[in-house]
């Protein structure tokens, strides 16, 4: 068996209990299209595969894309950095994500699937605890963020099971946790995305300050005011619909 690179963030799932918690959250069918990203060994795809789901695997190592191909002949797999990868192609209306993802790419890797989410049913990730409780967290808790508003904007976050160092080869120096991830059907409209991220990503940047400083000079006290919204009020106090308020609010006077 290959070893563990680290300039690619590797740590191989190995623990069958845990494998068989994973593929019992995902509940793979025949039906399914399913996009596994960082296979790895196989540990979960052998799983995907018996499901008879329609798979394809995307793997930065070549070294492991051999391993792959010599152990599962009629599995498509394609060689490339998920964070280059044409995702377009990759993922059809209706496709399921699952992966174990490297805690280094984390992160612009969920921005990047956003992006992609009205063609997404589901996705489930092996992500480090700190990142899912940052998806999961809610408002006026420490672990609420930029990362929390922008990822509800897109999914519901659901923290399913927590997975210890022991459970890899070789041991993380964190512990992982299993998050599944819906697309949101909350029903608000964000009229700019980008520009909603940008204040979400300003406030947050100076989150002991209060919106009415950390919005200066995009929104005044009383414009926060007429939408609700006590000035006086810290980021982490406000909610995903005042987040797409203020930012429809700003896209409005920007026009």
């Amino acid at each position: 068996m290959l070893k563990a690179r680290k300039r690619f963030g590797q740590n191989f799932l190995t623990d069958p209990n845990t494998i068989n918690r994973i593929i019992s959250a995902i509940r793979p069918g025949a039906d399914d299209r399913i996009l596994e990203i960082g296979p790895g060994h196989g540990a979960i795809t052998e799983s995907l595969l018996a499901s008879k789901a329609d798979l394809t695997v995307v793997e930065i190592d070549r070294d492991l894309v051999a391993e792959l191909g010599a152990r599962f002949p009629d599995l498509a797999i394609v060689e490339s950095d998920i964070l280059k990868a044409d995702l377009d192609g990759l993922i059809q209306p209706g496709t399921r994500v699952v992966g174990n993802l490297p805690y280094n790419i984390s992160t612009p890797l969920l921005f990047r699937l956003f992006e992609h989410v009205t063609r997404i049913h589901d996705m489930h990730f092996m992500l480090q605890l700190e990142v899912v409780d940052r998806l999961t967290a809610s408002p006026s808790t420490s672990d609420y963020g930029r990362l929390t508003v922008m990822a509800s904007c897109f999914c519901h976050a659901e923290k399913l099971f927590e997975v210890p160092p022991g459970a890899f080869t070789p041991r993380p120096k964190v512990t992982s946790a299993i998050v599944r991830l819906t697309p949101a059907r909350h029903g608000l409209v964000v009229d700019d995305v980008a520009l909603l991220e940008q204040l979400v990503t300003r406030v947050f940047s100076q989150r002991r300050k209060t919106i009415r400083n950390g919005f200066k000079g995009i929104l005044s006290a009383d414009e926060l005011t007429d939408l609700g919204i006590d000035p006086s009020l810290r980021p982490e106090n406000l909610d995903l619909s005042d987040f797409i308020a203020c930012a429809n609010a700003a896209a409005g006077k920007s026009q």
